[in-house]
């Protein structure tokens, strides 16, 4: 269901590096200030506040060293992204003409420890109520995982579960999710394996991910509760038209929201990466699609090394991932205990979230 009278106050806008750079890799500010102007429009009204997620430190940190195509060898991305963050908070700042800039770098650490998520999280609120512009980035400086995997797609929308945003828009150089005939698709009311299949990955010389990327993140707000729009950030006024109304059938892919997880729920679900995996039967599986806890006699394998309070995967005995959930003892007492009867749970049902 889509909702509607609904205000979006708090908003995620994550900013593709195309759409500040061009195809042969130049640095465009009049389309970095285009857009700007468009936020700063947002940042007048006293009643909007939000985060942008920007890509392009590795973009711009490529220009200044004059490569032309995007780096394999490691040492040298890190080096882009060390020299491009800081001309693209310059830029920023520049374009946003004297206003109160944040930059808060981050990386999968700091959703994966759950108090430094609890602090990350107190610092994007402050910067909120204080009505500065946060730019936000992959810390792709020291973050190995995140420039060979990562991307900022997925944590714009980890970032929007985090502060419980109301909406998130990712703009791209794109208008949306276009179906098999190449029309745009304006609403997607669920996210299954055909609205999966509409994807296909970037192959720009600057950048990771593409629309499959985009459908990841977009899946990951949804559960959360929050809609999620994907958008070309070159259309005129794209920004305050789609807070004005995301449901409106505009120029866009609007995602509808799911039911919502709570706060400590999407944490385990999205913020964390499991440290090992469980193997349930049908019994257990089913026990826990009805809200029950864990228990090792429904178990029938284990994989990786963790100790208790660690988040892992549950999976079904085809090898689907169904659930997610905080153990309560170790790896190696659960490949000892399981399937048999053992005095604890192991993983009690507040513990246990249910993926979609």
């Amino acid at each position: 269901m889509t909702p509607s009278g609904k205000s979006y106050k708090k908003i995620v806008i994550k900013v593709g590096s195309s759409l500040f750079c061009s195809k042969s890799g130049e640095f465009e500010a009049a389309a970095l200030n285009k857009l700007v102007k468009q936020l700063s429009g947002l940042a007048n009204d006293s009643k909007v506040k939000f985060v942008i997620v920007s890509s392009g430190a590795i973009a711009l940190g490529m220009l200044q060293l004059k490569l032309s195509f995007r780096p394999r060898e490691l040492s040298v991305l890190q080096a882009a992204a060390a020299i491009g963050q800081n001309i693209l908070m310059d830029s920023y700042s520049k374009a946003f003409k004297g206003q109160n800039i944040a930059q808060i770098l981050l990386t999968w650490d700091d959703f994966n420890d759950r108090n430094r998520y609890l602090n990350a999280k107190k610092t994007l609120d402050t910067l909120l109520e204080l009505n500065c512009i946060q730019i936000v980035n992959e810390n792709d400086t020291v973050s190995i995982d995140e420039i060979k995997f990562g991307d900022n797609d997925r944590l714009s929308a980890l970032v929007a579960t985090m502060i419980s945003a109301d909406l998130l828009i990712i703009l791209s150089d794109v208008d949306g999710l276009l179906d098999k005939d190449k029309k745009l698709i304006k609403v997607v009311e669920e996210i299954n394996s055909q609205i999966k299949a509409l994807a296909s990955p970037s192959e720009k010389k600057t950048s990771v991910g593409g629309m499959i990327t985009k459908i990841e993140a977009a899946k990951i707000s949804v559960d959360s509760g929050i809609p999620c729009v994907i958008a070309s950030g070159h259309a005129e006024n794209i920004i305050c038209r789609i807070a004005s109304d995301p449901f409106s059938r505009g120029t866009w892919t609007v995602f509808a929201p799911q039911k919502g997880l709570t706060e400590r729920d999407r944490w385990i679900a999205f913020g964390t990466k499991p440290k090992g995996k469980i193997i349930v039967d049908d019994g257990a599986k089913k026990a826990l699609l009805n809200c029950k806890s864990l228990l090792s006699v429904g178990i029938t394998g284990v994989e990786g090394n963790f100790e208790d309070g660690s988040v892992v995967s549950v999976m079904d005995k085809s090898g689907c991932e169904f659930a997610r959930g905080k153990v309560s003892v170790s790896s190696k007492i659960i490949d000892e205990v399981k399937g048999q009867h053992f005095a604890r749970e192991i993983i009690h049902r507040d513990n246990i979230v249910i993926l979609n």
